[in-house]
């Protein structure tokens, strides 16, 4: 059993003792400790948190345990049910509430499920505020309120089509463009909440012809629901068939978005933010921001249309932070998170496939060729494993005096940049490994420059 406890929510694999995987204990504990915060914290002048949650198969014990935690803390609650995680962050803002709770361990298999905890804002807690939360819940400091006190439960399923509206009245959609390119999108949701309101959004974007895979909500994920190439072969093979003109795959949450061309091969996670925020260059110039592990070609598309890009620490609030001090006009994580604020400060995939949807109808490209328009990056993903009695930040203090003719960030681990490449050095925080990200223009030479890190690094270990 597996709970790990971080700034950014509540992960844990269901059952087990109390403490050792996400429990009912643990559940309760966690939301009292999350209400406790936005009780000190808030400036609304509701009483209302928004819950939703992806399809996986205990998502619905885990709603009625939060549910009731946040009614037990006097909090009324708005249920938006099975509902993606950009539309409860949507939900947060649109309702007027004091926050929210998302139901979803993302990517990760179906014995998983978290809390991801929202502000007022619809957006993550930053630093202080998940650390905060985490030390209410060790001391135990909340208190539940009396009978009169207790919060009430609404349901609103609204949401799914008030989200979807809010994508269809950007400006950059074009609705009648894409209906007149009669496109034949295949999607793949891995039977999560995606198989709702993708299929619906395409529906509404003017797209009659759609072959759903794994679009029942039933949480039984029909393979490893991580959207990448090698969970993705069903998909792939449909279109090496030549069945539809692009396909769409989106995680359990839909937070993240992965495109598979015509012809069944991967575009690659880290060019859907690259397609979209050159489309949006080209009609909004402005600031682009992505966090240091995502590829370089966001930045050569956003320097090429004459604008400044900016790197941030790993994590979508980190993101979304760098994203506000610049006025970035797109942002995101090269896992696929697109983040536009003209819709939300969240990684949302509704707003993606809208974007990259009109980018194809007005280009009248297929994907093999826009993907041919962007600069060619590979990145190899790999990690070191240390022993517990060696000192990560000594490892890349040294790193950075042996690289400091290049240019070094230090944000979030340390970044070396070279002229054709990059590598990132970054410590995990629950064990002693060093994840090292490298990219180039082809694969050999991000895995020849990550092999030339490793030797580096075990000789500085010796």
């Amino acid at each position: 059993m597996s709970l790990i406890k971080s700034i950014s929510g509540i992960r844990g694999t269901i059952g087990g003792k109390t403490g050792e995987g996400l429990s009912p204990v643990d559940v309760v504990k966690f939301t009292a400790a999350y209400a406790t915060l936005i009780r000190k914290t808030t400036t609304r002048k509701t009483n209302t948190i928004v819950v939703g949650r992806d399809a996986r198969l205990s998502g619905k014990m885990v709603d009625s345990l939060v549910v009731a935690t946040l009614c037990a803390m006097g909090f009324d609650v708005v249920n938006i049910g099975l509902a993606s995680t950009p539309t409860t962050e949507v939900a947060v803002v649109g309702e007027q509430a004091c926050g929210g709770i998302i139901l979803t361990a993302s990517h990760n298999p179906a014995q998983w499920n978290a809390l991801k905890l929202l502000n007022e804002n619809g957006e993550f807690l930053n630093d202080a505020e998940g650390k905060e939360v985490l030390r209410i819940a060790e001391a135990e400091e909340f208190e539940f309120v009396d009978v009169m006190s207790l919060g009430h439960e609404l349901t609103n399923t609204t949401w799914n089509r008030r989200h979807i509206q809010q994508v269809l009245d950007l400006k950059l959609v074009d609705t009648e463009a894409i209906r007149k390119a009669g496109f034949t999108v295949a999607v793949d949701a891995v039977n999560s909440v995606g198989g709702i309101i993708i299929p619906q959004l395409l529906r509404a974007l003017g797209v009659e012809n759609i072959i759903e895979l794994n679009c029942e909500a039933t949480g039984k994920f029909a393979h490893t629901p991580e959207p990448i190439p090698e969970n993705l072969t069903q998909i792939a093979d449909l279109m090496k068939e030549g069945r539809a003109d692009v396909g769409f795959v989106v995680d359990p949450d839909v937070d993240r978005l992965a495109i598979v061309m015509e012809n069944g091969e991967m575009f690659v996670e880290e060019y859907t933010l690259v397609a979209v925020a050159d489309f949006v260059l080209r009609h909004t110039p402005g600031a682009t921001v992505s966090n240091l592990s995502s590829s370089r070609a966001l930045r050569d598309v956003t320097e090429a249309a004459g604008c400044s890009y900016s790197p941030a620490a790993v994590g979508e609030v980190n993101v979304v932070t760098k994203m506000k001090e610049t006025g970035a006009v797109i942002g995101g994580e090269g896992n696929g998170g697109v983040i536009y604020p003209e819709a939300h400060y969240g990684r949302d995939a509704l707003v993606g496939v809208a974007l990259f949807l009109t980018l194809m109808a007005k280009s009248g490209k297929k994907v093999t060729e826009l993907k041919a328009g962007y600069p060619p990056y590979a990145i190899a993903k790999n990690k070191i494993q240390l022993t517990p009695d060696i000192d990560v930040d000594a490892i890349l203090d040294a790193m950075k005096e042996r690289y400091k003719s290049e240019k070094i960030t230090d944000i979030d681990g340390v970044k070396i940049d070279f002229p054709q490449s990059w590598v990132h050095l970054r410590k995990s925080n629950t064990e002693p490994i060093i994840r090292i990200y490298a990219e180039a223009h082809t694969m050999e030479e991000a895995d020849a420059l990550a092999n030339d890190i490793k030797e580096v690094i075990a000789s500085i270990c010796k």
